[in-house]
């Protein structure tokens, strides 16, 4: 335990004793969202060092919420939760539902990041719901903070979504051009899909199958559709 114990028997507080060192709940949500290599769930947390999450890693296997597992043959090394992690799940999300609804909407859509918004839109393309063949999306954002401000994910049946920050140097099929907090907006239920495309400030051009299925094979958060989510000011994107 790295954290200082806070002396009570309160049995909030000796789970706050193991939750709280700094990026514990987010390496769960990482790998609750599929992430189990090292590099995976630091790319998909990137304030976080390299000595810092090898250390929570290491911290939180003697806790007994996850489990490092190498494979002999090939030295890969996975980080997969225990039962013990998985019955966090609802206490996370209701966590969640918690900040959709009483956190201000200017301060969850403060951060710029196209690749953290990037790295995890790409967990949530629906491939059934797209055409059979690969497909190609191109991603540009006005107001990215992060280094790159393009992306393109690449899709193909049965295979797993490729995000690439430099051109893969293939035909692409769908051009969008947006802001990260136009689109993070719609994407965790803050404001109108329809209303950014209605004024511009989600435009699509390609491919008019994709277009028109876009709420389709794009899902939004599991938490945009939580009740009385704070909304944010159409103004302040």
């Amino acid at each position: 335990m790295t954290t200082k114990p806070y002396g009570l028997f309160c049995p909030t507080s000796k789970a706050c004793e193991i939750l709280m060192p700094r990026w514990t709940i987010q390496i769960l949500g990482e790998l609750w969202g599929g992430s189990t290599r090292f590099n995976d769930i630091r790319r998909g947390l990137p304030g976080i060092s390299p000595t810092l999450l090898t250390k929570r890693l290491k911290e939180m296997q003697e806790n007994g919420l996850l489990e490092r597992v190498e494979d002999k043959a090939t030295g890969n090394i996975d980080y997969l939760r225990t039962e013990k992690a998985a019955e966090l799940d609802t206490v996370l999300a209701d966590l969640a539902k918690w900040a959709q609804r009483h956190i201000k909407a200017e301060i969850a859509l403060e951060d710029r990041d196209a690749d953290l918004l990037m790295w995890n839109v790409r967990r949530q393309i629906d491939l059934d719901e797209l055409p059979p063949k690969q497909n190609v999306m191109r991603f540009n954002f006005s107001d990215a903070t992060s280094p790159a401000s393009t992306y393109w994910l690449i899709t193909k049946p049965g295979e797993t979504v490729e995000l690439c920050a430099s051109d893969p140097g293939f035909d692409v099929d769908l051009y969008i051009e947006t802001g990260v907090a136009v689109m993070t907006g719609f994407y965790l239920g803050r404001s109108s899909f329809e209303r950014a495309v209605e004024n511009g400030s989600f435009f699509m051009s390609g491919d008019q199958r994709l277009i028109k299925t876009f709420r389709r094979w794009f899902k939004f958060s599991m938490h945009s559709h939580t009740d009385g989510i704070v909304q944010v000011d159409d103004a302040a994107l």
